[in-house]
């Protein structure tokens, strides 16, 4: 069992109820292990690690993270396991994923 940072998650929904405390799973993320729960989508993981930017833009260096989480705007893409231009906010996470964003390339 992964165990997962808490502190960036919301425990007990009013809503969507408890989060069960034993689903875990292990992405990598620029080379660094990173604890993350199935299906979530990659960009949840990385915000609850405290990730909240996956690239700069190539003409200012600006950082870009979470925009329109639907997929759209192309603010939030990653590589996924060699796959370059993924939507993080829309890609569910799967147990050994690797991740490659370009926050430290630029």
């Amino acid at each position: 069992m992964v165990t997962l940072p808490q502190q960036r998650r919301i425990l007990d929904h009013p809503i969507l109820g408890r989060l069960p405390d034993n689903q875990g799973c292990t992405i990598v993320v620029d080379g660094k292990p990173l604890p993350a729960r199935p299906g979530e989508p990659i960009l949840a993981a990385l915000l609850a690690a405290g990730i909240k930017t996956t690239h700069t833009t190539e003409r200012f260096s600006q950082p870009r993270g979470l925009f329109c989480g639907i997929g759209l705007c192309s603010d939030c893409l990653v590589t996924v396991n060699g796959q370059p231009e993924v939507p993080s906010c829309i890609t569910p996470v799967e147990d050994g994923m690797c991740i490659e964003t370009s926050r430290s390339t630029r």
